[in-house]
């Protein structure tokens, strides 16, 4: 066995200098968040600084880990303890297997605390985490639960309009109890989210066109920005029709045909967008997903991380199976044909962006996540062109500015010539409140547009208005 590998914290590893027996929990709150999690190996006998140092007895150690996960962590979860020689030090390895019985309690000192991995540590669970693990043991979803809200208190036309232009078929009543939507005369929380009505709070999408590159760019904030609730098939449909708003489109010009541009492929935005209705933690209170636009990106966010507890920036989203928070919703999504049951959504959002007549290795989709949220970041397709167009702008503008000005001080210039023979550099600077160095450039200028001529020695140097040039003359290119 490659110990290396194992070396230096991480989600699934974690390592103790020695088997502590006063301070139990330092080791097994690690357990409990391992089950609770996607598993993982306790490492006993290397140091924070990654040195073996070795147990003196690991028998003895290997029953007392054990007793104490059997008193201690409620329920037991199941474990594996393996001996390993390193170096001619013995090791002992803990490998705690991710439960079906979560959440995993530990239940020392008069406590009961149930803990969950986030990078290298072990952190007790939030309340919405525990419901979470509450739900998942008892092999049940949040879009499953009853809601209480008798089923007759809400109506569904948007529900019955969608599902029938996209498969061609009524809604029947019977499909709700079918589907999963009521049960007993009760909306499930599935069936709440897509009534018509908002009867879940936390069911908001929060859409902003940014103006520039981040949210305090110093010019006007936002150009845009709406505030969608009710029916989550009604959010999908308006949130779409921002962004179609701020998708703006290019095109360019074959023997064969014209290419449409996107900013973003409308394929890859849809789907980013179901994903995000679909898995987003509906049971995190005071959350919403979020869709912000900026010149350069288009960001979707969404309250929840990955289901199996994992970031999702570890895994290959190419061949990443796919567990569903709510599968009553996807189910009913996927039957619309908004989405599709095998679960190979990340993969075509990156095809789509791949597949763009405008994309270039650098535009590539990424993902995060963490175990709050879960963000895909889609690069505007278009975006280095339109920076590219606007520097040119700025720069027409600018030089139209400063042509305009040096027009105006060649006029006040042939204006001085009227009443006046000669000019001095010190006399131009005066007449145009301009500094030493800018006084010179427009002398040489002149000069070398024949308007004036140089006249004197170094200490007497004079300028007089070249024959046969008149003040209405336009300055040439430099």
């Amino acid at each position: 066995m490659k110990l290396k590998k194992y070396l230096g914290e991480t989600t699934f590893y974690e390592k103790k200098r020695e088997v502590e027996r006063n301070k139990v929990k330092n080791w097994l709150k690690t357990v409990s968040a391992f089950a609770n999690g996607k598993g993982g190996i306790l490492i006993f006998g290397v140091s924070d600084d990654d040195e073996i140092i070795g147990l003196e007895d690991c028998k003895k150690d290997s029953e007392f880990i054990s007793e104490k996960i059997k008193t201690l962590i409620e329920p037991v979860p199941n474990i594996e303890i393996k001996y390993l020689d390193e170096n001619n030090k013995n090791l002992l390895l803990v490998y705690v297997f991710s439960g079906n019985q979560t959440p995993y309690y530990y239940i020392g000192n008069g406590s009961r605390q149930a803990f969950v991995r986030i990078g290298n540590e072990s952190v007790v669970t939030r309340n919405h985490e525990l419901n979470n693990l509450i739900l998942k043991g008892s092999n049940q979803t949040y879009d499953s639960l009853n809601s209480n809200i008798d089923f007759d208190k809400a109506s569904f036309s948007k529900l019955k309009a969608s599902y029938y232009q996209n498969t061609r078929q009524e809604f029947l009543n019977s499909d709700f109890e079918s589907f999963g939507l009521t049960k007993n005369g009760k909306l499930t929380n599935a069936g709440a989210l897509l009534a018509d009505e908002r009867l879940i709070y936390q069911s908001r999408i929060f859409c902003t066109r940014w103006n520039g590159i981040d949210k305090s760019s110093g010019r006007m904030e936002a150009f845009d920005d709406i505030e969608v609730d009710g029916s989550i098939l009604y959010q999908l449909d308006e949130v779409l029709r921002f962004i179609r708003v701020n998708n703006r489109k290019m095109w360019k010009k074959t023997n064969e045909r014209r290419i449409e541009m996107l900013d973003y492929p409308e394929r890859a935005v849809q789907e980013t967008l179901v994903n995000a209705i679909i898995h987003r933690d509906y049971g995190i209170m005071g959350s919403e997903i979020h869709v912000d636009i900026y010149d350069d990106r288009m960001e979707i966010y969404s309250p929840g991380g990955m289901y199996d507890g994992t970031f999702i920036q570890e895994r290959n989203t190419d061949t990443i199976s796919s567990f569903r928070r709510n599968p009553v919703i996807a189910d009913l999504f996927a039957r619309m044909h908004f989405m599709e049951r095998r679960g190979s959504g990340l993969k075509k959002i990156k095809d789509d962006f791949v597949n763009a007549f405008n994309y270039t290795e650098d535009k590539s989709v990424e993902f995060f996540s963490d175990f709050n949220g879960f963000r895909v970041v889609m690069k505007n397709l278009n975006y280095d062109f339109i920076k590219n167009l606007n520097n040119r702008e700025s720069t027409i503008k600018a030089e139209i500015k400063k042509r305009k000005i040096l027009e105006v001080q060649i006029q006040k210039i042939m204006e001085f010539f009227e009443t006046n023979d000669e000019l001095t550099r010190s006399e131009l600077e005066k007449l145009l409140n301009i500094k030493e160095s800018r006084a010179r450039d427009l002398l040489r200028y002149l000069v070398k547009n024949n308007m004036l001529q140089k006249i004197g020695a170094t200490r007497n140097i004079r300028y007089i208005k070249t024959v046969g040039k008149n003040q209405s003359q336009k300055p040439s290119e430099k």
